[in-house]
């Protein structure tokens, strides 16, 4: 098997947790057979104070399928 790797940026204002499967599920509507995701880095932006938008830079892989009959 081939898993090819790419990298990706999710954002949320919820939560650290929601940034990573936004930019996962965006990915899913274009990229078949997903198989991992990897965080790299994790920041916030500050607004009045407090955390107004998590940001996740993740590394997605997926696995790269053979088309012999297209």
């Amino acid at each position: 098997m081939v898993e090819k790797t790419i990298e990706l940026t999710g954002t949320s204002a919820n939560s650290i947790e929601d940034a990573v499967n936004i930019a996962v599920s965006r990915a899913a509507v274009t990229i078949q057979n997903l198989r991992r995701v990897h965080v790299k880095s994790i920041d916030a932006t500050i607004e009045n104070g407090s955390v107004g938008l998590w940001r996740v830079a993740i590394d997605l892989s997926f696995a790269v399928t053979d088309r012999l009959h297209e």
